[in-house]
């Protein structure tokens, strides 16, 4: 795949003129059964990129046409039709000139894919379509529905039933096509309550602002300069407790210290509860004082 990219890097992009590039694809000369299913053996046997390059000209006039039955979702037909020329090239790796078909029977597959990809990629930020049942109905409920706006309920039952899914999977697809997008940035024109609902509003992080930066900082240093005072005011063998049981990398545990210090484990438990509540008091006497 990568040596026909390679040799197929200078044909004509769909991005720029499109109707240029259409003039263009247009002006390629057709190719017969006889003289693809030759160049088709040339390059499938000898791996001749020349023959491939003329294969992929030859049928880049049908892939605006297949682009043209996804107008409806929004996005622009270039960029459709560049992808849907991969999906050509990538079909062409897999061709076998013996099946008895045209390329672009076998293709049509693999440019629909690359194409379906695409859309459901870029259509809207968030996918709409995540299992196999509801790609099948994003891909066909435009075109299935009678008129524009919801559905009846005799109307879904019948589509439901057309694409073989269920009413509730219609549905819910129907829904998510038919909400609109949000702007994440609130125009200058908006109300006040539009701008309070705005992405760009409610999705913003404050972590990264200086004042906030400041603020943590300075909370941090409190802490820190709380939790040594108030361990300076416990005995030697209770801050000792404390330091190996919470602030050591490899922490002791009960028993650990009550070989240590000849005493049974309920006492140092015991005594690193009395403590904590020192700490704990000390460190409220700490804050009340900055406050």
């Amino acid at each position: 795949m990568g040596q026909l990219m390679t040799a197929t890097n200078h044909l004509p992009s769909p991005i720029g003129s499109f109707d240029a590039y259409l003039a263009i694809v247009n002006g390629f000369t057709r190719l017969d059964a006889e003289q693809e299913y030759a160049l088709a053996c040339r390059f499938r046997d000898q791996n001749d990129l020349d023959a491939a390059q003329q294969l992929i000209l030859a049928n880049l006039r049908h892939v605006p046409y297949i682009a043209k039955s996804y107008s409806g979702y929004g996005l622009p037909q270039p960029d459709l039709v560049q992808e849907g020329n991969v999906g050509l090239m990538k079909a062409l790796k897999r061709f076998d000139p013996e099946q008895g078909v045209r390329l672009i029977s076998f293709a049509v597959h693999w440019i629909r894919a690359e194409m379906h990809e695409f859309i459901i990629k870029n259509w809207r930020i968030v996918k709409i379509a995540t299992t196999k049942a509801q790609r099948k109905v994003f891909f066909n409920l435009r075109k299935s529905k009678k008129q524009l706006g919801w559905m009846t309920e005799s109307e879904a039952r019948k589509i439901a039933a057309d694409l073989d899914i269920d009413v509730d999977t219609l549905r819910q697809m129907e829904g998510r096509m038919e909400r609109s997008d949000m702007a994440f940035d609130s125009s200058p024109d908006d109300s006040d309550q539009t701008h309070q609902f705005s992405p760009s509003t409610y999705l913003q992080d404050t972590n990264l602002e200086p004042s906030a930066q400041v603020e943590a900082l300075e909370q941090e240093k409190m802490q820190l300069s709380g939790l040594s005072n108030a361990l300076q005011q416990l005995d030697e063998r209770s801050r000792d407790i404390i330091k190996q049981r919470w602030l050591s990398e490899s922490k002791s545990t009960l028993h650990e210290l009550a070989d240590q210090y000849q005493v049974s484990a309920e006492r140092i438990r015991q005594l690193e509860n009395n403590a904590i509540k020192k700490l704990k008091n000390g460190l409220s006497n700490v804050y009340s004082v900055e406050l």
